[in-house]
């Protein structure tokens, strides 16, 4: 099965059987996943292990549940998407190439000199990408601005954060938390990327951040735990976070580390390395592409 590339705008997905919806979905992540293998051996560089545990949420939200035109970057009744972890900049950018927001081939110069596809999302050079990301806890703060904003304009949009369970260790993400709550940002949907490792080791022995589900209860959010590669799980959670009002909703997503190659699931090593030729053999291979 082929898949072009889908500015999911298109109602003809909302439509979709769920299981026809969920096959498509599959695999779109499963090529997401290979470009983002590709990109990260061609750089020599990068972070191979958070990108690929995001696929399936990045995967959800564009081909199935945001409204966006990649042809109008600055549409204003555009859904949001910020990628507070932006180390994880591979899945963004493999994901925006595949809704129609730049070439494909452009993948191939990630981290290059002059290329507009850098390690960190750049909001001024990258097509698709709303704020520059990267320092690590202010992806909430951008997102509960840009939710005000909509609202108080009277738009219907909403916004999407996605941050890394390492990044909960972050004091900004709590202030940021306190906002949304306070100001009842309904229009605002957070997903932790809970993979349980973070660059120097699991989040248990760096800092414990459970019981990560009770913490954002008693900030006053909608929470909802799930099974971060599920896209039945997902799309579930964030039906709820449609419906809740008057309050902000997260989504604590368990995922894995690496999800979808053997040699890089579960293995520190690889948050921040890029897999080289023979290991890129092997992931291909796994995910069901010879070359």
């Amino acid at each position: 099965m082929k898949i072009k590339s889908i500015p999911i705008s298109e109602k003809r997905f909302r439509t979709m059987a769920p299981e026809e919806k969920r096959d498509k979905l599959t695999e779109i992540a499963r090529l997401i996943r290979i470009d983002i293998l590709k990109m990260l051996n061609r750089a020599g560089s990068g972070h191979t292990g958070g990108s690929l545990s995001a696929v399936e949420i990045v995967t959800a939200l564009y081909f199935s549940r945001m409204r966006y035109d990649p042809k109008r970057l600055h549409w204003e009744d555009r859904d949001r998407f910020i990628l507070s972890k932006g180390h994880a900049a591979p899945a963004l950018y493999a994901t925006l190439a595949r809704a129609g927001y730049f070439p494909r081939e452009e993948l191939m110069t990630l981290r290059k000199l002059g290329s507009r596809l850098q390690g960190h999302p750049d909001m001024k050079m990258t097509p698709g990408v709303e704020v520059s990301t990267g320092s690590l806890g202010q992806g909430l703060s951008m997102a509960n601005g840009m939710a005000l904003a909509a609202r108080l304009d009277g738009k219907k949009s909403r916004v999407y954060v996605l941050m890394g369970d390492g990044e909960q260790q972050e004091g900004q993400i709590w202030e940021a938390a306190m906002t949304s709550r306070h100001y009842k940002i309904d229009n605002l949907c957070g997903f932790v990327d809970r993979n349980g490792l973070q660059i120097d080791g699991p989040t248990k022995e760096i800092m414990d951040i459970d019981p990560l589900v009770n913490k954002w209860r008693a900030f006053g959010w909608h929470v909802s735990a799930i099974d971060g590669h599920s896209f039945t799980d997902i799309f579930s959670a964030l039906d709820e976070a449609e419906i809740v009002k008057g309050m902000p909703s997260v989504i604590i997503a368990s995922t894995v580390k690496g999800k979808g190659v053997s040699i890089f699931e579960n293995k520190v090593k690889y948050h921040g390395v890029a897999p080289t030729d023979e290991e890129l053999k092997i992931a291909l291979s796994e995910l069901g592409e010879g070359d």
